[in-house]
């Protein structure tokens, strides 16, 4: 068995600490853990991140299906009124 030292954080270091307290683990064993884990998988980058939004650890907001084009835009906003118009206009300086 190998010793491994590194340098870590303070806050990093009292978040693995307490992650492992909640746990009911030693700080060595969440830390083996974890360093198993990036080195057994051997994920892509993709596969990674598909893992992580599987897991519901990262939020991921699905893109929208096609780009509105600012003709759509312009159509679908008709009918405001001049109220924004002006603004932008105003804050263009063109009044």
């Amino acid at each position: 068995m190998k010793q491994l030292i590194t340098r870590v954080d303070d806050e990093l270091h009292a978040r693995l600490k307490a992650r492992a307290e909640a746990e009911g683990r030693s700080m060595n064993d969440l830390v083996t853990e974890a360093l198993r884990g990036v080195v057994q998988k051997g994920e892509s980058r993709a596969e990674w991140k598909r893992r992580l939004i599987a897991e519901g650890k990262v939020a991921y907001v699905e893109p929208p299906a096609r780009v509105v084009s600012l003709d759509e835009i312009e159509e679908f906003s008709s009918g405001w009124g001049p109220t924004v118009g002006e603004y932008l206009d105003w804050t263009r300086g063109e009044w």
